[in-house]
């Protein structure tokens, strides 16, 4: 029996992962399975109870709603998941002990790298949402020298992410409506200045509210980031490039933090050269 890796959540049929690591061990040639599980809350211990006790299975990624109640079922947290309190990815040890880590931060910034290296005189982000996603782009963000504004419904939850998260440096919580309406605002300079924009909740996915964002907010240059994967080109990305901005999508952060996954539960590096004709796959 081959060595077989799983996706759990609730609800879990919408998940991607199943096509990207399958995607991946085919073109490695690597014996393996990876599917996904529903797995319900009231299901959660029984199935790590009973995956651990299989010398087959190597471990699982988790998605909503079972990244922060997994973590007592397991043995050690790397220091990111612990720092962050979710766990994406859990790797069963020799022994059967499991080890949580979080890939979703990593994911994030890899799209971003190459303009991360570039120093700048100031950098700023304003993200907006302050869900399971946010958490990590808060703690990337703050630890590569951003000014974060977080905007949420509940203000009092933007600043208590960024107090736990972002303890460290001047940053601001404000309501979503914030950037709701139009501003006359006179931007500076943003010469060697680094601006994101970033659309951390489900608003503007296929089936949810829209997400109200007047790109009168945004500085000149400004690069919009948008983590929804359905639609692939978000009315807020749409809107951007409308606006002269650079827009990155969804899929840049889900293979992303896909390709660390990947590389915990099977021990060898994606094939990323192959990136462009995964994009075709998922776009279908």
């Amino acid at each position: 029996m081959t060595r077989y890796a799983h996706v759990i959540g609730d609800p879990i049929a919408h998940s991607k992962s199943p096509l990207i690591h399958g995607f991946w061990l085919q073109k490695l040639g690597i014996g393996g399975g990876y599917s996904s599980q529903h797995v319900t809350a009231d299901d959660l211990t029984d199935y790590i109870d009973r995956s651990r006790s299989d010398d087959h299975w190597i471990g699982c990624n988790v998605t909503m709603p079972h990244k922060q109640t997994i973590i007592p079922a397991l043995s050690a947290l790397d220091p990111l998941a612990a720092k962050l309190g979710a766990v994406n990815t859990v790797i069963r040890q020799e022994g059967g002990s499991l080890k949580g880590f979080n890939t979703d931060a990593g994911g994030f910034l890899e799209p971003l790298l190459p303009i991360l290296e570039t120093k700048h005189l100031f950098r700023m982000a304003r993200i907006l949402g302050t869900g399971g996603a946010a958490r990590a782009i808060i703690a990337a963000l703050a630890d590569h020298g951003f000014t974060l504004v977080v905007a949420g419904r509940d203000p009092a939850k933007a600043r208590g992410l960024l107090d736990e998260l972002a303890p460290r440096g001047e940053h601001y919580a404000v309501h979503l409506s914030h950037f709701a309406e139009p501003t006359d605002f006179a931007f500076d300079d943003r010469d060697q200045c680094l601006d994101l924009i970033i659309n951390a909740s489900p608003l503007g996915m296929e089936g949810s509210p829209p997400l109200m964002f007047d790109w009168s907010h945004a500085p000149p240059g400004s690069i919009a980031y948008d983590i929804v994967t359905k639609p692939i080109d978000t009315p807020f990305l749409i809107a951007a490039r409308a606006a002269g901005h650079e827009a990155i999508g969804g899929f840049a952060m889900l293979i992303g933090q896909a390709a660390i996954a990947f590389e915990k539960l099977f021990g060898a590096a994606p094939p990323r050269e192959h990136d462009a004709e995964l994009l075709g796959i998922l776009s279908q």
